[in-house]
This record gives structure tokens, sequence and C-alpha cells, in this order.
């Protein structure tokens, strides 16, 4: 079995409660059923908490409290049970997040999500090329994954600019961007679920002053600042292109990474039309907004894809 992690992997670790965003709020967090088992026979004081907290039906999870907080997330953003107990007896989902993995036949490709703030800063801030570390033996190579190859190299051809490179990863995939106006996208994403007013906002903002944008003149201002786009697009195709069962679908998650590009371009150049200035630290929360609104949602995921099929 080959084990794969893109190479800045083994750099995140979570800021725990220096995180503005925690995990632990507005997320249903689901116990698995070895830990439930465990809560369920734990004495004392904190076993009483815990069963008191959590929902049995299938799956168990916890039962958020006021604000969407998970009822052991104290008032320094810490975790109770981890205070108390050790990091080893938490449940899976805690001791996973922002991790994910995808199981392919002959290997298993790991990863950080974009959702996590930490985990968008660690990569859109990276300036190297990103590098895939394989270790184990007996993988299985398939054309899919041959072709996510080629383009994550196409990808990291910095003598191009980002748009061009985005725009021959959708020649190579067979992807393409319906012809809609930025008006129209963000109809469409305001029909979708959302989880924040902080995202409805941000997509109300570009619906009314689209047609304000100096593009060409944030391009301008984003010359020095192109990794941030490329470590985005990288980071969808590593995490997405390799679930594809065939060319239609392999062509529509390319669509998809450069949905991300062009969204994520479009709100960076709203904000700075509407501020004049744009920080990083505004482009990682535009990440982790667009990650936890529409890649965390399998809803919108699938409302997404069926748009660019």
């Amino acid at each position: 079995m080959l084990q794969v992690v893109p190479d800045y992997y083994k750099e995140f670790h979570c800021i725990a409660g220096a995180c503005k965003h925690s995990c632990c709020i507005g997320w249903e967090i689901d116990i698995d059923p070895e830990m439930a088992e465990y809560y369920r026979n734990l004495p004392g004081e904190l076993g009483e908490r815990l069963r008191a907290n959590i929902a049995w039906e299938d799956p168990p999870h916890f039962i958020l409290g006021e604000g969407e907080r998970c009822p052991f997330l104290n008032k320094e953003n810490l975790c109770d049970i981890i205070l108390t107990l050790g990091e080893e007896q938490i449940c899976g989902i805690c001791s996973d997040h922002p991790r994910f993995r995808n199981e392919l036949p002959g290997r298993v490709e790991t990863g950080i999500g974009l959702c996590c703030e930490e985990a968008a800063r660690l990569i859109l801030s990276r300036r190297e090329p990103v590098r895939l570390e394989v270790s184990g033996t007996d993988g299985e190579e398939d054309e899919i994954l041959e072709l996510r190859d080629d383009v994550l190299t196409l990808l990291q051809e910095r003598e191009l600019p980002v748009q061009a490179r985005v725009e021959q990863m959708l020649d190579r995939c067979g992807g393409y961007l319906p012809d809609r106006t930025a008006g129209e996208w963000v109809e469409f994403l305001l029909g979708l679920e959302r989880l924040t007013g902080e995202w409805t906002e941000l997509l109300e903002l570009l619906r009314d002053r689209w047609q304000e944008i100096d593009l060409a003149g944030f391009d301008s201002f984003m010359t020095e600042r192109q990794t941030e786009y490329e470590q985005f697009v990288v980071y969808l195709i590593y995490r997405h292109f390799a679930n594809a069962f065939d060319e239609m679908e392999v062509g529509a998650r390319a669509s998809f990474a450069a949905f991300g590009y062009e969204l994520l371009r479009l709100l960076g150049a709203v904000l700075w039309t509407s501020q004049g200035e744009f920080s990083v630290a505004q482009q990682v929360e535009l990440a982790r907004l667009f990650s936890s609104e529409l890649e965390y949602s399998e809803d919108n995921m699938d409302a997404i894809l069926e748009e660019l099929y």
C-alpha cells in the first residue's frame, strides 16, 4: 500500500486556542463507536458530563451549546476532554480534522483541508512548488493518476502566468467554464446552502460591484503573489482529481479547480477595489470560506459539479 502526502503535511500543527475559527464551533461532531462506548462507561464527573452532552442516536454526536459551541470547548477555546484525559481520548473526527484521506486502489492519499485557517495559511503562504511524498509499496497507477501528475506539473510551471496554466489545465482535461458573468455566478452561489453571514456578505458585495472591478489593476497588484493562486489550485487538484471515475468527471473536477481560482480572484479583486488593499491574511480567509462553504458541503459540491459537466 502506498501512502501519499504533500510535502508540507508534516509542518501542520493545530493552533488550538489561538484559532479564530475553531472547528469546535458550528460543526456537528460525530463520535466513532469505539469512543462512544468509552464515553458511555467513563466514571467520575467528566463521564457524567459526557453522557449528559451526547445525543446517542446513530451516529452519536455532541449536543452543541450556545453559539453552536461544542459543550467541551472552554472559555479559552481549549478542549476539556484533552485537558483532562489527553489527546488519545478524543473521537476520531476531532483527532483527524482538518486532515482528509482519499482511499484509492493500492494507495491512500492524505492532506490537510483549507477549511482550517492554519492549514490555509500554511498552504497559501508557501513559496516552493508542492511535491508529493510517497512511501510504501505495491501501489497501483492508473490513467487518471498519471494525468493528475501531469496537471500538477503543468500548474507549477512558473514561467507562465497562473491564468495561462489554468487554461492549459482545462484544455488538457477536457474541462470548461460556462460563459456566465460574475453576477450570474454569484446568484447561483447565493442559491446554495450557506453557513455564515460573512460568506453571504462577500457574495453580495461581488454581486453588487462586479462591474466596477479593475481586474487588470488587481492582477498587476498581485503580480508578486501568484504563488497563492498556484497553491490553491494545486490543493484542489490534489484533493479532488483522483476521485474522478471517468473522463467527464475528470473534466468537471478540473473545471471546479478553475472555478475556484476565478472565484477567489474575483473576491480578492472586489475587496481590493472596495478597500484599496488586499493582504495575504485576507486571501487566506477567502480560501478558508470557499472551502468550508463549498468544498466541505456535499450538496454544494454536487450542485457545482453538475453545473460544470
